[in-house]
Order: C-alpha cells, then sequence, then structure tokens
C-alpha cells in the first residue's frame, strides 16, 4: 500500500466570507469558503437550526448535475459534524471551487476528498460555526492484482477494479486510533462484481492512510489559533 500524493494546505484569506481553505493532493486542488451564521432566505429557514447550503463550481462551464450530486455528497459527509441548533434561523453557506480538472471522468475520488478536506479546513478557518469533530477524507483503489492504492495517480486508475471515497469523523480532539467513525463512502465496483472484503480491507487502509490527512490538517493549524471560536467549538 502506498502513501497519498503530497498534501498542501494554505488560508487563503479571500474577502468577504468568513474562512477559507486550499487544500491539494499534488495537482489535485480544491478551495472553500465559509459564510454564516447570516441571513436566511424565509423559505429556507429553519426554526430549530441552521440551514447548511453547500454548493460545488467547476473549474470550467456552470454547475451541473455532477456539481448538484458532489454537493449533496459533501454537505453528508460534513453534517454530521456540525452543530447546527445553536444558531437558528441563520443560514451557513460552503462554497468549494475545484481548481482542477476532471481528465479521468471515470475516477472523481481523488477530487471529492479533496473537497471535503478544504471544506473543513474552511469551516475550522472560520470559527463561527461550533463543531464536534473533523472531517478527513482519502481515496482508496484496488488493482486487479489486489493491491489497495491510496490516492491513486490518475497514471494507475485504469487498472482498478474498485474504489471509492472514505471520509472519517474524529471528535473530541482525541486519536484517531480511539475515536474515528466513518461518516460516509461511496466504495463501488469499477470492474468485476462487489466484494465485502474488499469493502473491508479498504475501509481499514483508508482509516490507517487518514492518519496522515489529519496530521497535516493539526499542523496547518496549531502555530496559531484560526479563527475566533468560542465555547462550543471543537479544538483539533
Amino acid at each position: 500500500m502506498n502513501a497519498s500524493r503530497p498534501i498542501q494546505i494554505s488560508y487563503d484569506g479571500l474577502a468577504r466570507v468568513d474562512g477559507s481553505a486550499r487544500f491539494s493532493f499534488g495537482d489535485t486542488v480544491a478551495l472553500a469558503s465559509v459564510s454564516g451564521p447570516i441571513e436566511v432566505r424565509l423559505a429556507a429557514e429553519l426554526p430549530s437550526q441552521a440551514t447548511f447550503d453547500v454548493s460545488v463550481r467547476p473549474l470550467n462551464n456552470v454547475p451541473s448535475t455532477e456539481s448538484k450530486s458532489q454537493a449533496a455528497t459533501i454537505r453528508s459527509a460534513i453534517a454530521p459534524s456540525l452543530i447546527l441548533n445553536k444558531n437558528p434561523r441563520t443560514l451557513i453557506q460552503l462554497v468549494i471551487q475545484t481548481l482542477s480538472p476532471t481528465s479521468t471522468p471515470r475516477w472523481t475520488d481523488g477530487l471529492l476528498a479533496a473537497m471535503i478536506n478544504s471544506s473543513t479546513l474552511a469551516l475550522l478557518n472560520a470559527g463561527s460555526v461550533p463543531m464536534r469533530g473533523v472531517v478527513c477524507a482519502i481515496a482508496i483503489g484496488k488493482t486487479r492484482d489486489g493491491e489497495l492504492l491510496v490516492d491513486p495517480e490518475e497514471a494507475r486508475v485504469a487498472e482498478l477494479i474498485q474504489g471509492g471515497c472514505f471520509a472519517f469523523m474524529v471528535a473530541d480532539g482525541a486519536g484517531l486510533e480511539s475515536n474515528s467513525t466513518t461518516v460516509w463512502t461511496n466504495w463501488r465496483a469499477l470492474e468485476r462484481t462487489f466484494d465485502e472484503m474488499g469493502l473491508m480491507s479498504a475501509r481499514e487502509a483508508a482509516k490507517d492512510a487518514i492518519k496522515g490527512v489529519y496530521a497535516s490538517m493539526k499542523s496547518s493549524i496549531m502555530p496559531e489559533r484560526i479563527g475566533h471560536g468560542d465555547d462550543d467549538k471543537m479544538e483539533i
């Protein structure tokens, strides 16, 4: 099993948002920004919690069905980490901009993992939304020879028979070994038939590989406290 491509994290300080972050696996890059709590449209207002809205903007053209599907996926992965009932009748708006072209439509999981990670970092950077955990994501692929690849490079995508993205939530500042939970996956068969044992082994490989992602996130934040936060904000 290999390691992921080099991870790079930066905080761009975008104007007119509360927090932003850029995350990359090699040349696979995503930029996320967070605004909120802000005023919400009456039609979208929820009486008991904040409305969490996610949108994805592709590198080229306008958002399509694929972008809307990615937004729904990211919302499902990130939502368990947010404490939305602290700010009812408001809007938390997360916008993700993909900065890498999708040259292999068969395999977009590396970009999806980068988008999830940039979203988490943007929320941490904002510090305005209470969180119960940190969501980290990694892509895993299984080759015809049975090898599990962490964050597969584009050159090896043709070898994959199974693959997907795994998202884990690390809660309460605990270590990955003691308190990490799988919050989302899209593991699937790309060729042949679905293998449940393959899913289990891939999940364990992802849980081990996510330590590097979590460590990179933590080291990017620890030099200085990012975001103003409050008593309910989770500390990474």
